[in-house]
């Protein structure tokens, strides 16, 4: 019969088992206070991420799209207007044999760190 006495005293009035002590409140707005900044953190480095990824695409293609103009007898300013239509980035042509190379580059960045990125593409000279 004691043990049903004390099991009653220690059991919340909403059922939820035990009760909070006065040391305790204020606990779960401590924890958030702690948790949030790092939760934060990693949701903007996953955001950051994730536009750098769909700027290397973009300047994948920008430098595909360039390499192929000056192949077909462009002059390679056009390919350095096309390439620069991604965040001013920058592009370098080579010929390598019968391939025309245009090398694309652009610093991003992620968390205000800088982080560069490049995308290289040949095209058969002369326009094949």
């Amino acid at each position: 019969m004691i043990r049903r006495v004390a099991s009653r005293r220690d059991a919340s009035p909403r059922g939820g088992g035990e009760r909070s002590t006065a040391g305790e409140r204020g606990s779960v707005a401590a924890e958030l206070a702690v948790a949030l900044p790092a939760v934060v953190i990693v949701v903007a480095l996953g955001i950051g991420a994730l536009l750098a990824a769909a700027t290397q695409v973009r300047l994948q293609d920008v430098a595909a799209d360039g390499a192929r103009l000056v192949a077909r007898g462009e002059p390679e300013g056009r390919a350095a207007g096309v390439v620069a239509q991604v965040g001013g980035a920058r592009s370098a042509v080579s010929w390598n044999g019968e391939l025309v190379c245009v090398t694309a580059s652009v610093d991003v960045r992620v968390a205000g760190v800088p982080v560069p990125l490049r995308a290289a593409s040949c095209a058969l000279d002369g326009g094949l």
